[in-house]
């Protein structure tokens, strides 16, 4: 595993963790690799000094690895469900009852999200009704 400092174009500061420097390279072509800030897909590499591996130092990166893991993943889910909220209309609690009139053509079709009890997320999508939750996420706390 290869520990790059990383920074966008907007000044963020960041930490990554690759298998190699081509895998760097794919995710960065890819655009799978974004500022966990800013969302910012122009990332580069900051200078690191060279690190000589130990075995704990392998089990400290290890664990460290699996947090920034979960950091980015989490910050990515963050990212879809506020562009979600962004470009959809929040109808509460009558979220069964307008996702049946734009799924029967009763009102013009568009996203939207809400709130609806179990009972009712299991009629809609027993109608064919195509419905997914929202996650609740950890409030950000930077």
């Amino acid at each position: 595993m290869i520990h790059y400092a990383l920074f966008c174009d907007n000044g963020h500061e960041f930490d990554g963790w690759f298998a190699g420097s081509e895998d760097f390279d794919r995710q960065l072509e890819s655009g799978f690799l974004t500022c966990p800030v800013c969302n910012s897909a122009k990332v580069a590499k900051g200078l690191m000094a060279p690190s000589v591996s130990t075995a704990r130092k392998q089990d400290e990166r290890k664990a460290l690895m699996m947090d920034g893991a979960r950091k980015a993943a989490l910050e990515k889910l963050k990212s879809a469900v506020a562009e979600i909220r962004a470009n959809a209309e929040d109808v509460g609690e009558r979220f069964p009852e307008e996702a049946r009139k734009i799924h029967y053509g009763e009102t013009q079709e568009r996203g939207i999200f809400g709130s609806a009890k179990a009972e009712e997320v299991i009629d809609l999508l027993e109608e064919g009704i195509e419905i997914m939750p929202l996650p609740s996420l950890p409030e950000d706390k930077n």
